[in-house]
């Protein structure tokens, strides 16, 4: 049974993070009376962020958007560090994975 990732990114990403839910929601923009709860509803899986409120979460959490749709940590892992490499690097890395040309 698939599990949808983006709850358990969100959760990982913000604890990682040292704030809570309600300090998250009002970083992006959120009421604060109402933060908390809505952070808590997209972390139980009980509503999704769009796109644009997915993408100021990632900002606020210095993660990349491409993170959230991980669906093992491995990769979540992998998305985080590759988006902290510049672009050249980014290049040798792909050159890298693709193994000798033929």
């Amino acid at each position: 049974m698939f599990q949808n990732p983006i709850p358990i990114r969100l959760k990982q990403a913000r604890a990682n993070s040292g704030i809570t839910q309600k300090q998250l929601g009002i970083l992006i923009g959120m009421d604060e009376n109402s933060a908390s709860g809505r952070m808590n509803h997209y972390e139980k899986g009980r509503h999704i962020p769009d796109i644009a409120t997915l993408k100021k979460i990632a900002n606020e959490l210095n993660v990349p958007l491409n993170y959230f749709f991980c669906e093992d940590e491995i990769t979540a892992e992998l998305a985080i560090e590759i988006s902290k490499l510049d672009t050249e690097k980014k290049l040798i890395l792909i050159q890298e994975l693709k193994g000798p040309s033929k």
